[in-house]
This record gives C-alpha cells, sequence and structure tokens, in this order.
C-alpha cells in the first residue's frame, strides 16, 4: 500500500536503508574516539548560515504531532528520533509555535535537553496565535512587535531554554513595516533571548530592507529538485548579502524519494492533495525526476533521498536542507546525504539533467501560497 495512505515504513526500500549504511560507516576513521557526533568528524559536514554553524543537513521538527496523512506519531519515539539524530551529527534542530500549535515545540525541548548547548534550535513567530494555542479566524497573520515578544516568550518555555539560536518571521505580516519587526528582535537580542533572526517566503525588497535594518543569518523557503523557484531571484540574493538559506521541504514532501506516483490517494486533510504537481495531469511529467534520481542513486550506491540531499548541499555552501520525518530509518537515510559527494563534472551533468526537466503544476494550494512572496508595508514616518 502507498505510503501517502498507510504511513508504513516501507516507502524507500531496500535501496534506502543499505544507501544510508554505506554512507553511515564512511562517517567515522579507523579508531576514532566516539567522543562527538559523527557529522562533527566527517568533512564538509558542517557549514555556516552568516556565522551560525550547524550541521549540512538539519532536522524539521514539523510533523511529528501529526503526519501528512494526519496520523498521530507516538510522541516517545518522536524523541528518540531527535535524540538518534543528534547522535548522527545533526546540529540543527527547526520548528515553530505554528506546528501543533506548540506541539513540535513542546516535543522539541523535551528531546534537546540531554544536548541543548551543543545544537541550534530555530523556531519562528508570525501566526496570529493566542497563548491557548488557538488561531484568530479573523486576521492570520501578526507580527506586532509585542506579539512578536509574547510567541517568543511562549517559545523559550516551551523548548525549555533560556534563547533561541534563531527565530524566523514565518510568513511577512502586510500590515506591519519589516523595520518594526526588526525592532522587536533587536529587544529580543539585547536580552539574549534570541541570537539570529531569519524571514521565510518573503518578498525580495522586504528582504533587503530587514538586512538593512538588523543583519539577516538565513533565509528559509522551499527548495528542492521539484521547486527550484528560488534560484532566480533569492538564493542569488541571498549569496550578494552573505545569507544562509535553509530549505524546507527539500524532499518535495515526499515525491523525490519516489513514495507518491500517479495511483497515489491522499487521505482527507493531506495538503499535497491540493498541490496540482501531484495531480494526474502534471505527476507523469514529474516523475522524470524521481527516474532521474533512481538512475544517480544506484550509480552511487545511495538513496533517493540521499542523493536529493546531497544535490541540495552542493548547490552552496551555505544551503542547508531540513528534512522532516516520523520514522527512524528515514532519519538515519537523510542524516547519510552528509557523506554523498559529486565531482564537479558530476555536479554539472547532474544540474543540467535537472534543469531538463520542466516541472508541472503549482507547489501550493492557491490559499497557501498566497502568504509567499509577500512585501511588507513601508515604514512609517
Amino acid at each position: 500500500m502507498n505510503e501517502a495512505v498507510s504511513g508504513q515504513v516501507s516507502r524507500r526500500g531496500l535501496l534506502g536503508v543499505a544507501g544510508a549504511g554505506l554512507a553511515a560507516a564512511s562517517f567515522s576513521p579507523a579508531g576514532a574516539a566516539n567522543t562527538a557526533p559523527p557529522a562533527t568528524r566527517t568533512a564538509g559536514a558542517r557549514r555556516r548560515l552568516g556565522s551560525l554553524e550547524v550541521s549540512s543537513v538539519g532536522l524539521g521538527v514539523q510533523n511529528m504531532h501529526r503526519t501528512y496523512q494526519t496520523t498521530i506519531p507516538d510522541r516517545a519515539e518522536m524523541i528518540r528520533i531527535i535524540r538518534a539524530a543528534y547522535e548522527r551529527g545533526v546540529t540543527l534542530f527547526d520548528t515553530a509555535e505554528a506546528y501543533g500549535p506548540f506541539e513540535d515545540e513542546l516535543i522539541l525541548g523535551e528531546a534537546a535537553q540531554p544536548f541543548r548547548h551543543q545544537v541550534v534550535i530555530t523556531s519562528k513567530f508570525g501566526w496570529n496565535i493566542g497563548p491557548d494555542g488557538k488561531r484568530d479566524a479573523g486576521d492570520p497573520l501578526n507580527s506586532r512587535p509585542e506579539h512578536i515578544k509574547a510567541a517568543v516568550e511562549g517559545s523559550l518555555k516551551r523548548l525549555r531554554t533560556d534563547r533561541l539560536d534563531m527565530v524566523y518571521q514565518h510568513r511577512v505580516d502586510p500590515a506591519v513595516p519589516i523595520e518594526d519587526v526588526a525592532g522587536a528582535i533587536k529587544d529580543l537580542k539585547a536580552q539574549g533571548k534570541v541570537l539570529h533572526w531569519g524571514l521565510c517566503e518573503m518578498g525580495l525588497e522586504t528582504l533587503r530592507r530587514a538586512h538593512a535594518e538588523l543583519p539577516v543569518t538565513a533565509v528559509q523557503n522551499e527548495y528542492s529538485m521539484l521547486w527550484r523557484g528560488p534560484e532566480a531571484e533569492v538564493l542569488p540574493l541571498c549569496e550578494q548579502l552573505g545569507i544562509g538559506f535553509v530549505c524546507w521541504s527539500p524532499l518535495g514532501v515526499g515525491f523525490l524519494t519516489g513514495a507518491i506516483d500517479a495511483q497515489t490517494a491522499y487521505a482527507p486533510g493531506d495538503i499535497r492533495a491540493g498541490e496540482t504537481r501531484f495531480a494526474r495531469e502534471n505527476i507523469t511529467a514529474n516523475l522524470a525526476l524521481v527516474s532521474l534520481l533512481k538512475r544517480w542513486a544506484a550509480a552511487k550506491q545511495a538513496s533517493l533521498a540521499q542523493i536529493a540531499l546531497a544535490w541540495l548541499i552542493a548547490q552552496k555552501p551555505w544551503i542547508v536542507p531540513i528534512p522532516g520525518t516520523t520514522q527512524m530509518a528515514h532519519m538515519t537515510e537523510n542524516t547519510g546525504a552528509m557523506a554523498v559527494r559529486f565531482t564537479p563534472s558530476e555536479l554539472r551533468e547532474l544540474n543540467a539533467a535537472v534543469a531538463a526537466i520542466r516541472v508541472k503544476g503549482d507547489r501550493l494550494p492557491p490559499p497557501v501560497q498566497a502568504f509567499s512572496g509577500v512585501e511588507a508595508p513601508p515604514r512609517r514616518s
């Protein structure tokens, strides 16, 4: 049964497990003392988002309270996965108050306690969520300074920490100048409650203004072989300004692992059912990406997921994917991407092959897409 319906472990097959094992085997030199996460001993397994050093692959803690299929994962297992990710070298853990709301921050806060000071924890504000976890039905966004500060206080408590290593504006609030948002972050930084900040899915001019007001450490946008939109303008601007880039949905909500095909049926509430890139009239053409990944996975003795993640890592030294999962085997597989390498000629060949495939359909349902690329209003005089 397809995992989009069943949620079972088998979605990536034996090649994925074998590839993860091969990648993991290359992490630790013979005789190396096991005193640090494996990635800290692997060349190329760490990189910088601005001045913030993180692992080359992070862990997105978004669906640990509820999967795409709307099933509820076992909380104890989610904690084990987070802790195992750290043991495999992951030092970037990303969540948000909106995930749940609040539930994924609570899970990460509990899981990260044993190694809190060895990792980077990031969260997000910007949705109009009250302290009771209820969303405002009338005005979905809220980046007023007083709300930002209250949201960060809530995140700190749920994450059981005294500071957020980085906090993002989850979506741009069209009613609040970005300079006002930066001012709230300045206050939080002065108090030691926030160390770095970033923006998600923002308009380009908003990013320029935000960075001019208070240097931005990272941008978080969707980016994968399935959605390459940031390549046109966002990535060049990040490079120009010296801003890191974090990729959400780096596996195309499971598509790039081979989990979705033309026969896939979606459970009620699964957001992928509303993404036209997976509609029957488009998915056959888009499956060319999966075929390409299969060829490279066989050549590299890796899994499809590892090739897709390694491709992102290879694009720029300041790009970090944050795949999410609720399965231990998939986390192990994903972190194995840190050991996959492409020669310059291989990367040129793979880039050309990816560019030759024209992805059909939209990446998000229109009501969700409407929150991306928004520009903040002018600063009030």
